[in-house]
């Protein structure tokens, strides 16, 4: 490798334990980098057919947010399934991620996610191409730059009436109906510029095994790799350094660094350092690949120490029993739909954590990278889900596991993430009951899953209809306390439910001749994994939710017995609340869309901790 050039300006790293939230990869950081996120020029294109010499911008839009919402400046909730973007890049924007034309270094240009199919040009020339709503894409630029004012253009179409792609939560009518929201087109994460050189740090993937006190790096490079590149891991926390390896490749492009924390190997002290919602201890890392002597790439990142598992009653964290209290967040807001800022995200997490959950389940959505980080550093359970397709086809299924498996690769070094979640109530499977080659599906990606991660549970199908789940989880809205208790006061009755229809009608099990059937495999822990639904009544036609309450005092009665109830079922090991806010014309929530609480907070948090006694499993 002949010494390169580092981008110019270069600063000293900044501690990824204890950043600010606002870089929009928290665990790939480097010093310098420029936020594109503010005015963009805009415009539609119903006709599918203008290429970017024929487009006429005539809107102004606030990337990131996505032009349905409020906050992007227009607030068009129609059906628009072309849309555009453009942006001049300029001297200052390159300058702030410290690149100069001429340099050696690369300038790469980041999507954090662009709903749906994207294609993005400079200065004329296609530069990238993505099709996928949830995930990152990045392309390099330096050959099209001028450094005097480069025309940055960005197409995105995301046609509502498709079933095929992962829509989520996204309403294919005209208006919200039930438990479905305005659809999100576009740039919805943020955009950045930031300079590399040649040979460059691309992902950092990390593995901890607590039994050998090893740190396993996996770490993809970007751009000629000559053999004989030294690629450096250290691991520091309070200063100190923990660990620090060195590997030498031959040329390959994708490395393994493996680290060996010697405190680790105190059997009496190991636990100091681990990750949990109790104590959620982050190490400091730093990457770094030189060659002849010089610094080629240095980027800081962090790890969570920490083992997940399953016992028959539990979920196991470190090998310890962890109170699972989740809460279902659709994480929407009013103003800005499915995006949002740095603010925003850090300030749900702490909401949650301030009502007293250890958890929460991001329904339908793969959350910006922000919210994992502030998950990860304040120490927030999360469950690991996308969105759904609606149709069972060759191009869904196609859909799901290729954005899944991007989904698994960016998130699977988060420590807060405690369960993978590639398919919800059958959506996108609407016939596994009977359709053979829907459960093999179901099966299928629920394996590929294991295989790309095998570090965490796994469910094939939150809900209902199993196929092959490490959690068995069920659905269940019934809102009459007594009844939950019946249902879930015995092993015997929840027994009965296992092994044929659970609440909403639908088998528990799809496939009798699953090995790992629930009515076959007793050591598999059973969690309800959406219960509540109560709504608060406003008046407003439309409202909605699975049960009513006429007034505060009798929403926050109804919310504690139910609450009360599935918190004190020994029978199951763990529970997710729906649901954290009101969320359009779904006034479920325990809180209002604007995040005021529809009690006190330390109300609801006495409900969600629950002081009353364990409910016996022969009750």
């Amino acid at each position: 490798m002949t010494a390169p050039t580092f981008p110019r300006g270069r600063a000293a790293l900044p501690d990824a334990t204890t950043q600010d939230g606002t870089y929009p990869r928290p665990q790939l950081v480097r010093a310098r980098w420029t936020d594109l996120s503010g005015p963009w020029d805009f415009a539609w294109d119903d006709s599918l057919e203008r290429t970017p010499s024929e487009v006429e911008f005539h809107h102004r839009i606030e990337v990131p947010f996505p032009p349905e919402s409020p906050a992007s400046g227009l607030g068009d909730t129609g059906f628009h399934p072309c849309v555009w973007y453009r942006r001049t890049i300029t001297p200052a924007d390159l300058e702030g991620a410290g690149f100069a034309v001429g340099d050696d270094a690369r300038l790469l240009l980041h999507f954090g996610a662009v709903d749906h199919d994207c294609e993005v040009w400079l200065n004329g020339a296609l530069v990238a191409t993505h099709s996928g709503g949830q995930t990152p894409f990045s392309a390099d630029v330096t050959a099209h730059l001028t450094g005097e004012g480069d025309e940055l253009v960005v197409r995105a179409v995301d046609l509502p009436s498709d079933v095929s792609i992962l829509r989520g939560k996204q309403d294919w009518r005209q208006e919200p109906h039930t438990i479905w929201y305005h659809r999100t087109t576009g740039i919805w994460q943020p955009v950045w510029l930031e300079a590399v050189p040649a040979t460059s740090i691309a992902h950092v993937a990390w593995r901890s095994d607590l039994v050998s006190a090893t740190v396993d790096a996996e770490i993809e490079l970007r751009g000629r790799v000559d053999p004989g590149a030294e690629l450096t891991v250290a691991l520091r926390h309070a200063g100190e350094l923990l660990a620090q390896s060195s590997v030498r490749t031959l040329g390959e492009s994708i490395v393994t660094v493996r680290l060996v924390i010697p405190r680790q190997l105190n059997g009496q002290a190991y636990e100091e350092l681990l990750w949990s919602p109790d104590r959620p201890t982050l190490l400091s890392a730093t990457v770094s690949i030189t060659g002849d002597g010089a610094s080629a790439d240095e980027v800081a990142s962090y790890v969570g120490l920490r083992s997940v598992g399953t016992a028959p009653d539990a979920l196991l964290l470190n090998d310890r029993p962890v109170p699972f209290r989740a809460v279902l967040a659709q994480n929407y807001w009013p103003e800005t739909h499915n995006a949002a800022t740095a603010e925003m995200l850090r300030r749900e997490v702490e909401l949650i954590l301030e009502l007293g959950f250890t958890a929460a389940r991001v329904h339908q959505k793969a959350e910006d990278p922000r919210f994992l980080f502030w998950a990860d550093r304040l120490g927030l359970m999360i469950w690991g889900e996308t969105a759904s397709a609606y149709a069972f086809d060759r191009r869904s299924m196609t859909e799901l596991v290729t954005e899944w498996s991007a989904i698994v690769r960016r998130d699977s070094s988060h420590p807060s993430i405690v369960t993978w979640v590639p398919l919800n109530e059958s959506w996108g499977v609407q016939h596994i009951s009977h359709d053979p080659r829907q459960q093999a599906f179901s099966r299928s990606i629920a394996d590929l899953t294991r295989a790309l991660d095998g570090t965490r549970p796994v469910i094939s199908n939150d809900g209902w209809e199993h196929t092959r789940s490490d959690i068995v989880t069920i659905h269940d809205y019934e809102c009459d306390p007594s009844v939950l208790a019946e249902r879930y006061g015995s092993r015997e009755s929840l027994q009965r439910m296992l092994d044929g229809f659970g609440p909403a009608g639908r088998r528990m099990t799809a496939g009798v001749d699953d090995p790992r059937r629930p009515a076959h495999d007793d050591s598999l822990p059973v969690m309800l994994t959406e219960f509540g639904g109560v709504s608060l009544a406003t008046g407003t036609e439309g409202d909605w939710g699975y049960a009513t309450a006429a007034d505060p005092d009798g929403f926050e009665s109804h919310v504690t017995d139910i609450l009360g109830v599935v918190g004190r079922m020994r029978t199951l090991a763990g529970y997710c609340y729906t649901q954290l806010t009101d969320t359009g014309q779904e006034t479920n929530g325990l809180l209002y869309a604007d995040r005021t609480p529809k009690f006190p907070i330390e109300r609801i948090r006495a409900a969600v901790q629950g002081r009353t006694a364990p409910v016996s499993p022969e009750a």
